[in-house]
């Protein structure tokens, strides 16, 4: 028989609950811990939330995204975010780059004065540059945005609870949008601590995480649901330990694999993709930690029906629908 590469023995017996109050309890402290840095500290916003400007740069030279913020050091401004744009598919060397400027704390909006600070900064790179559009984000505006942004995870989180509920039971979903509520908070936490730059591209980070997360857990609990109808008898947290050893193999490749990718991303990818690379890369690694010893922990606190009593009509539907 040919020799195959796993992450976990094809058998498994290991004792999730062993030490259940370190594991979960330590997530609860995490996530505790990561609301009140957030609180203290605060979130490093960036030019979506704060407000700032937006200026397109054409250059007859290919755009040195070094060159640029050198050039930028020094002037009166908050946070610079240079990125190149690509015009031309076969051109290798795009020549358009966008500058977006924050405001700083002190104002409500870069001023013209800097902004043509900034121009003639750039100018020293390649006189003939030209400026063909400037665009500003307001405090209003951004504000906006921060309340469409919590909006999008809230309501996120609500349709994960609907589906689970109606997939399994709602002491299942409860413990799944908890599981997320833990991977969100801690990736969060993180953010405010080591004051990272939180942008849109975060947020859309987090909303990923969200995916990523509850795709594991469903894996759980659908195994879990099956154990639950063939072993009747079993002790509810031995059918729960059960599950999550026969399903480990498959979370950990998919883990495992998908870490491959997103630290590629995280190294190779620029300072651009290195905020939303690093969200996703904790993202993952809470969100499988979550699925194992936070998600099914949630709902042995909640407790099962097993005494055999027939369900509605809707969720007997929904249960016999393959996620």
């Amino acid at each position: 028989m040919a020799w195959r590469f796993r992450l976990a023995p094809e058998q498994n017996n290991f004792n999730f609950f062993r030490w259940q109050w370190i594991t979960f309890g330590g997530s609860l402290a995490l996530s505790a811990l990561s609301i009140l840095v957030w609180a203290v500290m605060g979130l490093n916003f960036g030019i979506d939330f704060k407000g700032g400007t937006t200026i397109r740069t054409e250059s007859a030279i290919a755009v040195d995204v070094g060159a640029y913020r050198q050039a930028l050091e020094g002037l009166p401004l908050g946070d610079i975010s240079v990125t190149t744009v690509s015009t031309d598919a076969f051109d290798a060397a795009p020549k358009v780059a966008m500058v977006r400027i924050a405001a700083l704390d002190s104002q409500e909006a870069v001023t013209p004065e800097q902004i043509q600070q900034v121009e003639t900064a750039l100018r020293t790179i390649d006189p003939a540059m030209t400026f063909p559009s400037v665009e500003s984000v307001g405090p209003k505006v951004s504000n906006e945005l921060v309340f469409s942004s919590v909006m999008s995870l809230v309501v996120t989180s609500l349709f994960i609870m609907a589906y689970m509920w109606l997939r399994f039971e709602w002491q299942f979903g409860v413990g799944a949008v908890l599981a997320l509520l833990h991977d969100v908070l801690i990736t969060i936490g993180v953010f405010a601590l080591f004051q990272l730059k939180f942008d849109l591209t975060i947020v859309a980070a987090l909303l990923t995480i969200l995916g990523y997360s509850i795709n594991d857990t469903v894996v759980v609990f659908d195994r879990l649901r099956e154990n639950l109808q063939k072993y009747k008898t079993m002790p509810l947290r031995d059918v729960m330990n059960l599950s999550v050893n026969e399903t480990l193999a498959r979370t950990l490749m998919t883990s495992v694999t998908t870490l491959l990718a997103v630290g590629a991303m995280l190294v190779f990818g620029g300072d651009v993709l290195r905020g939303f690379s690093l969200a996703i890369f904790i993202g993952v690694l809470l969100g499988t930690y979550s699925s194992v010893y936070v998600a099914k922990n949630i709902v042995l606190l909640i407790g099962l029906d097993r005494s055999g009593k027939k369900k509605s009509a809707a969720p007997e539907e929904f249960a016999n629908v393959d996620a």
